[in-house]
């Protein structure tokens, strides 16, 4: 009897094991009511670490995460195998790694690794793309100038407070792992905040007006921050040269992508216009996500920031040419995206579970560091409060800045694929990225209900998402 097993079988049955752990992980968390995203990590972080312990070999292939694309792509340049492994990994995890990779079902473990990594990617790619089309640039205009200044101090204090903590706890790190560090921590996850305002009807007090603007703001200087840091690491050289380089380079991606991206939506627009609206808006969109991804790439900077800029651009304005309000219209580019984000995305967050290893916690080093940077997470934030106008609760806006969920994730994860976070460091950032998210909920509940301004902002607008 003549078997046909399809190579590719494996790899959907990973994927899709990570996509029921994913599942358990979120419906666990709407279960309890905390964040979706919470959710997922926690069941990476334990099915990771269970299985490891029993022993499960694709866990332990996962649990290296970007290493083991890069052992994927230097093996197919010719080097050996084990040499590969060896200049990757630590002499006892590559003696592991090795001994797995060369077992019956090694080559299918490489596969589903190399697969979950990739989807991953996609699924950041899908996440910051929705969170650039929820902002909107014209709502920026009108947070005033409390939104702006908590903005600033909310980026830069958790930046330097976070170099300064990570440099005295490792000195003998690069100055890069410091500053990528002190980056992640300038993060703000907007979406547990206003999830946590509506829950309590408080989105149209003014604290949640500056609240949400400055998050929003957070997210543009924080990855401008991304774009500095990750550019000074792969050219390796902290050189005020080379850092007004990376600026300069990425203020022209910024500018370039602002000025020449309406065009080339319309030109897609145009090239496609023989199809439907609902065909238009997911090809077009898809196509221009994926387009300012790789010149983001090619630019030098994070893939995020391409499909960041690519939210920020497209409006369901731009598909008024198939005729009628775009209100009126099926579906918006938002809905016909949210099935890809919501397969993809769990993939990148359990996959991150997954790569922490409670092991380093053994070490009281990886436990000063994440304490460290736990203390520099919650002070940076609050402190950005204290800085918005007197008439306001400022404690409550410092308390909604201070969750980096997905964001702070996404940042950590550039870090180790960049090779500037190890494991360990890895570990400590998600603990914080955890307590952090954890802690605002009940924390903002409270704060919040001391003393809430129902007026609107000062210039009478009212600050949202763009719809």
């Amino acid at each position: 009897m003549i078997m046909h097993n399809d190579p590719i079988a494996p790899v959907i049955f990973g994927v899709t094991l990570i996509l029921i752990a994913a599942l358990i992980g979120r419906y666990s968390a709407r279960y309890f009511n905390q964040p979706t995203v919470l959710g997922e990590l926690l069941m990476g972080v334990v099915v990771g670490n269970l299985l490891y312990l029993f022993g499960y070999d694709l866990i332990v292939i996962l649990r290296e995460g970007i290493a083991c694309t890069k052992i994927v792509q230097i093996v197919m340049s010719g080097t050996p195998v084990s040499e590969t492994i060896t200049s990757v990994m630590d002499p006892q995890t590559a003696a592991l790694f090795l001994e797995i990779a060369r077992g019956p079902h090694g080559q299918e473990y490489l596969s589903i690794a190399q697969a979950v990594d990739i989807f991953s990617r996609y699924g950041v790619i899908f996440l910051l793309f929705h969170v650039g089309l929820n902002t909107c640039v014209e709502e920026l205009k009108h947070v005033g100038m409390n939104a702006i200044r908590v903005a600033l101090v909310g980026v830069l204090l958790p930046f330097s407070l976070g170099f300064m903590v990570t440099w005295w706890l490792t000195p003998e790190a690069s100055h890069a792992m410091h500053m990528f560090l002190g980056a992640t921590l300038g993060a703000t996850s907007i979406g547990i905040t206003a999830r946590v305002l509506q829950d309590l009807n408080a989105t149209d007090s003014k604290e949640s007006h500056v609240i949400l603007g400055a998050a929003v703001m957070d997210d543009v200087l924080g990855l401008v921050m991304l774009s500095i840091v990750s550019g000074i690491v792969v050219t390796g050289s902290m050189e005020i040269n080379s850092i007004i380089h990376t600026i300069l380079l990425a203020a022209l991606f910024i500018s370039s992508t602002l000025l020449l991206g309406p065009h080339i939506i319309r030109l897609l627009i145009r090239l496609l216009s023989k199809l439907d609206v609902m065909e238009a808006k997911l090809f077009i969109s898809f196509v221009f996500v994926m387009l300012l991804a790789w010149f983001a790439n090619l630019a030098g900077l994070a893939t995020i920031i391409g499909a960041f800029a690519a939210g920020l651009l497209l409006h369901e304005k731009h598909f008024s040419a198939w005729g009628g309000d775009h209100r009126r219209q099926k579906y918006s580019i938002q809905e016909l995206f949210a099935p890809l984000e919501s397969i993809l995305a769990p993939i990148f967050f359990v996959l991150m579970g997954i790569q922490v290893k409670l092991e380093t916690f053994l070490d009281w080093n990886v436990v000063f560091l994440a304490s460290g940077l736990l203390i520099a997470a919650i002070v940076g934030k609050v402190a950005a409060g204290l800085v918005a106008g007197k008439q306001l609760n400022r404690l409550s806006i410092g308390v909604g800045m201070m969750p980096r969920g997905e964001v702070g994730l996404v940042f950590a994860a550039i870090g180790k694929t960049l090779g500037v976070i190890d494991s360990a460091m890895f570990s400590a950032v998600v603990l914080m990225v955890i307590i952090t998210t954890l802690a605002t909920p009940p924390l903002l509940k409270i704060t919040m209900k001391r003393g809430m301004h129902e007026e609107s902002d000062p210039r009478g607008k009212k600050i949202k998402l763009c719809e």
